[in-house]
């Protein structure tokens, strides 16, 4: 009987646990980042890859970071949503073209519109891993302090815009008013 008992309560740990798992949503990936300080980056520019721009140069300021890619399906489709966001004035978007060709990104760029202040490179990826990225696009809201208020997974919708960004920049707009 004893010989049973312990596979038994093994199977049954694994069944917890497997069942814990299957509650959590897939698509929401935390971010140990949120409400603590960006990492710092002195990344080069895609416009003029002999010139840098570091994290420091946009403390005082609420921002967007944007990674993305020439190669990514879910960026294209977010970009309209950028687009209009940039457009709205409501915060500068910076981009980060994550592990991408100059050429192609720039292409991109060119062809469907920029929303972007400037967009950095991130070749190897090093920066992106600093910031916890799980792929592309991923768009962080970083208030003027240089800390990581949201993160969002995957694209940009309406929706995520409207239902949270564009809210938390307001706040964090008002808050800079007040200081």
């Amino acid at each position: 009987m004893k010989r049973f008992l312990i596979p038994l309560v093994v199977l049954a740990l694994l069944v917890g646990v497997l069942a814990a798992g299957l509650r959590h949503d897939p698509r929401r990936l935390p971010s140990a980042l949120v409400g603590k300080p960006a990492p710092a980056f002195d990344l080069p520019r895609l416009d003029a890859s002999n010139q840098t721009m570091s994290s420091g140069a946009l403390r005082g300021q609420v921002w967007i970071l944007n990674v993305w890619a020439s190669w990514c399906e879910a960026c294209r489709d977010e970009h309209a949503v950028l687009m209009d966001f940039a457009a709205s004035g409501a915060a500068p978007v910076y981009g980060m073209n994550y592990k991408d060709d100059r050429e192609p990104a720039l292409q991109w760029l060119a062809t469907a519109g920029n929303p972007y202040v400037t967009s950095l490179v991130d070749r190897d990826g090093r920066t992106g891993i600093d910031y916890g990225v799980y792929g592309v696009p991923e768009t962080f809201v970083i208030d003027r302090s240089g800390v990581v208020r949201y993160r969002q997974a995957g694209p940009l919708t309406r929706a995520s815009l409207d239902g949270v960004i564009l809210p938390l920049v307001g706040k964090l707009q008002k808050e800079n008013a007040r200081d």
